[in-house]
């Protein structure tokens, strides 16, 4: 299969930063809706839990408007808009594809992408195994129960469904390697995106299947998954990604591909478009990690004027 291998585990500095209603196509409507209804109000962001250090840290001050950020896993993000309990200025998800089903929305853009990465805890014999196996051999440790493992739910956040993705992927790359997405994959290893990496501060994981921008971002060690597994390199689409799927608990089939954030705004108020412009086209997305590409932002759709003029895109 012309296998390459990359780096085995990426050393970051430790210790840098710890720390889905009444009608959605109407709530998503192609014409922008009115401004805010009071002056100085803050501009809200909904946005998928991998982004809200980023957008905390980065764009905020970045920005002259207030920012109100509040963070799920992106699948309740769209249902809570879809359910219309929330409304918020700007939307930001981790998959695109839920900007079809449950939101049905007339435009967006992609902004940035991103890898899937098994980051660990040195400090553990657990982590130790995992740093001590590296990229090739990095799932030795995890079928033999010695790795206390953390995951996302499949069913709340795409990095739920792209971790169990990246294990099928693994065990047509890996030539000896069994079964991984039925064999490892158990409840207990399941928490919230936003609080994931917290609980090597707990001490309840030893290493946890993350993006690559929350390593990044919280100074853990990675170890780098190979680009025919990890869901971020553009050339593996095709023969590698597209081959695996999972099916969310209402039925809904989802397909494998590249990673893409998207984003789109739902306000023509003048401060929620600026804020929306250094959302999508922010350097601080690269600061935090994330993966970007001379086409983003790329924008899919019928983008209204005033948002093309605003982001010069189109």
């Amino acid at each position: 299969m012309g296998k390459q291998r990359r780096e085995t585990p990426h050393r970051s500095r430790r210790g840098f930063l710890r720390t889905a209603g009444a009608a959605a196509g109407v709530a998503l409507a192609g014409c922008l809706t009115s401004g805010r209804p009071a002056t100085g109000s803050p501009v809200t962001v909904l946005a998928a839990g991998s982004l809200q250090h980023a957008l905390e840290t980065g764009l905020k001050p970045a920005v002259d408007a207030s920012l109100r950020v509040e963070a799920h896993g992106s699948a309740t993000v769209a249902r809570l808009v879809a359910e219309g309990q929330r409304d918020p200025d700007i939307v930001a998800v981790a998959d695109t594809a839920l900007f079809g089903e449950p939101l049905s929305v007339p435009w967006y853009a992609v902004f940035a992408s991103n890898a899937v990465v098994l980051a660990y805890n040195p400090d553990t014999d657990g982590g130790e195994r995992v740093e001590a196996a590296g990229s090739d051999r990095w799932y030795e440790p995890l079928l033999a129960g010695e790795v206390a493992l953390g995951r996302t739910d499949p069913d709340q956040d795409p990095l739920g469904y792209r971790t169990l993705f990246a294990l099928e992927l693994a065990s047509r790359y890996y030539d000896d390697a069994p079964d991984l997405r039925a064999t490892l994959p158990a409840r207990d290893q399941v928490y919230p995106e936003t609080g994931l990496l917290s609980q090597f501060e707990t001490g309840s994981v030893d290493a946890a299947f993350a993006y690559r921008n929350m390593a990044v971002e919280r100074g853990y060690d990675y170890v780098e998954l190979p680009g025919q597994i990890d869901l971020g390199d553009p050339a593996y689409v095709d023969e590698w990604y597209s081959t695996v799927s999972y099916e969310l608990a209402g039925g809904r089939r989802i397909d494998g591909g590249l990673i893409g954030y998207g984003a789109t705004i739902r306000t023509s108020d003048g401060p929620a478009r600026a804020v929306f412009d250094r959302l999508v086209a922010g350097s601080y997305l690269a600061d935090s990690g994330f993966l970007l590409r001379e086409q983003f932002p790329r924008y899919a759709g019928d983008v209204p004027a005033a948002v093309d003029t605003a982001t010069g895109g189109g």
